[in-house]
């Protein structure tokens, strides 16, 4: 957005005065009109982020710092979203179209195959993976710097909470992880096939429910029990054929209360208390904030263009390799879910079985967990 300001002319009668007067004054609204140019970009890349501000309390928190801790706990009961399986009017589309305009089966769920992956990986995988974290050998980028929050605890069980966007291209790559992880604690009874968007590099991802993928709406819920934790999860849907493109948490947060549902709700006031948010993906890991992808994993090779390897992997593609381990694209998905079930095994006092792996203990003593 630019604003033009229009000079009038008038007849200036001690013309030596006031040429001396004009040149100030051209030079003070070019001053002017540069800065507003800038205010007005700011403006609008905090867009989205207007309406978390507005309702702050008076402690600030940061993404690396303890000040987080201020905001209280919550410790509430109540029943989750549990989405439909399909959705009227996004079916699952069967034709097939070139790498970077594919909507190849989107909104399918994954076959029992498929869901094994995930729900099954030996914790083999996740040891070797963790081992070549720690020695360095992990070749793409992975690791965070998570801030310690009061865990979000929902009939007993701290919780994963998960804003992310489907347009979103970190937060395609980031569910493989997020979902080897959370494997490891509980289990989907179902996932779904999905895509960032055109936009953002048409990479193949899963959705944790059906999404609405060619309006403006929130996919909210999924198909995950465990006994260790909870995963609340929230991903903004806009039109999968244009660019990234996230809602305003406050039009976010008016869809989930419109809900009635009480963890979702509590779950986004959460965030907006946290007042970290600065883009997607966003994920609460029991005791721990990560602000955004714990991994840059986007294929064998590291990014130099915009043209990324996983934009040409089908699901296929990416299921073989998350099966058979032997690349580095795969060994970085499971080194990546080694971050978050180390910080999940922090916040449930190493009480699930695969917090009993040497490299997982490393890990949470190496990110002081």
């Amino acid at each position: 957005m630019q604003h033009k300001k229009n000079a009038r002319k008038q007849k200036i009668p001690y013309v030596g005065i006031n040429v001396a007067l004009l040149a100030i004054i051209i030079v003070l609204l070019v001053v002017a009109f540069a800065d507003m140019n800038s205010l007005n970009a700011k403006i609008d890349s905090l867009q989205s982020n207007i309406a978390l501000l507005a309702s702050q309390p008076t402690s600030t928190g940061s993404a690396s710092g303890t000040s987080l801790l201020l905001i209280k706990s919550y410790n509430i009961t109540g029943s989750m979203i549990v989405p439909n399986t399909s959705l009227p009017g996004f079916p699952i589309i069967t034709a097939n179209a070139s790498f970077g305009q594919r909507l190849t089966n989107i909104n399918k769920p994954l076959n029992s195959s498929y869901l094994s992956v995930i729900n099954n990986a030996p914790n083999s995988y996740f040891e070797t993976a963790g081992l070549m974290l720690l020695n360095g050998s992990i070749s793409n980028e992975v690791g965070v710097t998570p801030a310690k929050v009061n865990p979000f605890i929902l009939n007993g069980k701290p919780t994963v909470i998960y804003l992310g966007s489907i347009t979103c291209v970190f937060c395609g790559e980031n569910r493989w992880a997020m979902a080897l992880a959370l494997g490891r604690f509980g289990n989907f009874s179902n996932l779904f096939e999905g895509y960032s968007s055109f936009g953002d590099h048409d990479l193949p991802t899963l959705y944790w429910s059906p999404s609405h993928y060619n309006v403006s709406a929130e996919d909210l819920g999924n198909f995950y029990n465990s006994k260790y934790l909870n995963f609340i999860s929230i991903d903004d849907a806009m039109p999968i054929t244009g660019g990234f493109q996230l809602n305003s948490p406050a039009l976010i947060q008016q869809r989930i209360n419109a809900t009635g549902n009480v963890p979702y709700k509590d779950a986004f006031e959460f965030i907006v208390k946290l007042n970290n948010f600065q883009g997607t993906p966003y994920t609460i890991w029991g005791k721990y904030n990560v602000p955004g992808a714990d991994a840059v994993d986007f294929g064998n090779s590291t990014p130099t263009t915009q043209n990324l390897t996983l934009t040409y992997m089908t699901h296929k593609d990416v299921f073989n390799a998350l099966s058979k381990p032997s690349d580095q694209f795969a060994w970085t998905e499971y080194a990546a879910a080694d971050i978050y079930i180390a910080m999940a095994c922090s916040s449930i006092s190493n009480s699930a079985p695969v917090c009993t792996l040497p490299a997982i203990q490393q890990l949470e003593v190496k990110g002081g967990y």
